[in-house]
């Protein structure tokens, strides 16, 4: 379908983008596929209204309680790509990282049954090799340029062309997760407990988290954080800049405060979101995350 000169698309994310959800509802030709989870031996979609609230969800983490998530499969692409598919509309599906997730992988499955369907349509999914406020600058970006008139496939080349330089740097207040999910060695987890060890990550240019630094204590981890965006941060000052928080909102506002005491960024430029389920299950309860645009990851 072509109007005044440019392709129309859907575009399509999932739930590990931690997306808000007002901005989710002001878009068209747009959807999030859930990602589930299961707690306490009931299963729950990832997605706002049909799961369990942050704070509940996050004081049973606290709680002790385990969380285990599952990717969405590729029936579920199937159904989701469908609805605009036979509305005539291409689609754009922007994945989280291959390196966390089987995710994309499942895209890609879905793409070679809808080629079958649709054979005059297109399923184009692009592996953004980001999570949580990092995959969703990417999906805000998708939005924008089509906005702008980009075709898919311009929009699909922006978004690998800038995808490593999508800047991912967190902090966890609970090495015990990272435990659980092999990330982080038991006796690190007990004796950074201990100690009040609070490590700052980052996501590789393959999509995987890696720990680049031990501080003692929160504070010393926010100015952390705040360092990385001072020494790699790329373009205008007034970019946009994500924040996500598990549950420590307080600690999200002070980061915007000392970013924009210390390198100017306009408080209007900051987007900060709840990070969901399925990446809170993983990372914990307190885990404070910084996106931006840089020169590298």
């Amino acid at each position: 379908m072509e109007l005044e000169g440019f392709s129309i698309f859907a575009i399509l994310t999932d739930s590990c983008a931690d997306l808000r959800p007002d901005f989710v509802a002001e878009q068209q030709d747009f959807f999030v596929l859930p990602l589930s989870y299961t707690i306490g031996g009931e299963t729950y979609l990832d997605s706002p209204g049909a799961g369990l609230d942050s704070k509940t969800f996050y004081a049973r983490l606290r709680g002790g309680e385990v969380a285990i998530t599952s990717q969405v499969n590729g029936h579920a692409f199937c159904e989701a790509a469908r609805s605009f598919l036979s509305r005539g509309l291409d689609v754009l599906y922007v994945a989280f990282s291959s390196g966390l997730s089987g995710t994309y992988q499942s895209s890609l499955i879905a793409q070679e049954e809808l080629k079958k369907e649709f054979p005059d349509r297109r399923f184009v999914a692009v592996d953004t090799l980001a999570a949580s406020a990092g995959q969703a600058m990417l999906a805000y970006c998708a939005v924008d340029l089509r906005a702008q008139g980009k075709t898919l496939d311009e929009t699909a080349a922006w978004l690998i062309e800038n995808r490593l330089h999508v800047a991912h740097w967190f902090t966890v207040d609970d090495l015990n997760f990272l435990k659980r999910g092999g990330r982080c060695s038991p006796a690190a987890a007990f004796f950074g407990s201990m100690l009040s060890i609070k490590p700052v990550l980052h996501v590789d240019n393959e999509g995987h988290l890696i720990a680049r630094e031990k501080v003692r204590g929160r504070a010393h981890a926010l100015r952390g954080l705040l360092a990385q965006m001072e020494q790699l941060r790329q373009g205008p000052v007034d970019q946009r800049v994500f924040i996500s928080n598990a549950a420590c909102l307080d600690d999200a506002q002070a980061l915007v405060q000392m970013i924009h005491d210390q390198i100017g960024v306009p408080l209007d430029k900051f987007i900060i979101s709840d990070i969901g389920p399925v990446i809170g299950s993983h990372a914990g309860p307190g885990t404070l995350a910084l996106f931006f645009f840089a020169d590298h990851r």
